[in-house]
């Protein structure tokens, strides 16, 4: 039987060592919630690492998919393989979580190898419904939050964190062969995917970004709606992820969105800044 104790520190550790637009595992984030959120954490991560790292063909990453699904479905029923799933397994009947929130995210990462591109902005709406607002509503659960309302807009910041992130990772994407742009606005805004390759930051391609940007923006506004549902430490976590998100739209139009030559990231500084700024707003 694995150790309680020594799992989630490994939990927490992985966490600690991956790159994020927001804190994971931060000073807000009470001992009592560190550990949970950090394995929550490590199974999103693993997921997506399955789906998009490394050199595997399509056919390949589908069948890990595969066996990762089946090995979370075995621990549902307390067949541990490895002490990140035990710790899984502990959080998961602890908290009594929803299991289909994390079925959910695997659907998302599958799609990420079979789906490349996105016809319109509804398509990418239902993309984010599985690959980001699980994750949001699992946070919530752990806090014994269930509220429809709240978990609403729970929805609205993690739709809007995911696809600030396409945003800023937009030339990585493409060169996975994927676009997070809906083809009808590109077609609409006279963008072709020949500029992708040329990393050309022309006029159209500006006002294309801009465009998802401000629509993006408006959905943190709206999200912000959360915060009432929200106390202590978790309000301030969820504030300072939301300026981290924001603080990236804005770097994105400080740099005239030419993010297919610049990828803009949130330095030790600005997260030191915007941690300052979460409690004086």
């Amino acid at each position: 039987m694995f150790n309680k104790e020594d799992v989630y520190y490994q939990a927490v550790q992985f966490a600690k060592k991956h790159y994020e637009n927001f804190p994971v595992v931060s000073l807000l984030v009470p001992k009592t919630l560190r550990n949970h959120i950090a394995i929550i954490y490590w199974f999103a991560r693993t997921a997506d690492d399955i789906a998009d790292e490394g050199n595997l063909t399509d056919h390949e990453r589908i069948k890990q998919l595969n066996l990762f699904e089946e090995n979370f479905l075995n621990l549902k029923n307390g067949i541990c393989k490895t002490p990140f799933d035990y710790a899984l397994y502990l959080t998961i009947e602890e908290k009594k979580l929803t299991t289909d929130l994390f079925l959910n995210l695997i659907k998302a990462f599958k799609q990420d190898v079979i789906k490349k591109r996105y016809t319109t902005y509804d398509d990418l709406l239902e993309y984010c419904k599985n690959s980001a607002n699980p994750v949001g509503r699992l946070i919530l659960e752990l806090c014994g939050i269930r509220n429809d309302e709240a978990l609403f807009f729970s929805d609205k910041i993690c739709t809007a964190l995911q696809l600030t992130n396409f945003y800023q990772d937009l030339q990585i994407d493409y060169s996975k062969g994927r676009i997070y742009l809906p083809q009808d606005e590109m077609e609409k805004f006279g963008v072709s995917e020949k500029l992708f390759e040329l990393k050309e930051n022309n006029l159209n391609f500006k006002r294309l970004l801009k465009y998802n940007l401000e629509r993006t923006a408006s959905l943190f506004n709206e999200g912000k709606k959360l915060f009432g549902f929200l106390g202590g430490f978790l309000k301030y976590e969820i504030k300072w992820t939301v300026l981290g998100g924001e603080t990236i739209l804005g770097k994105i139009k400080n740099i005239e969105y030419n993010v297919l030559n610049n990828r803009p990231t949130l330095s030790k500084t600005d997260m030191m800044m915007l941690f300052v700024k979460t409690f004086l707003k």
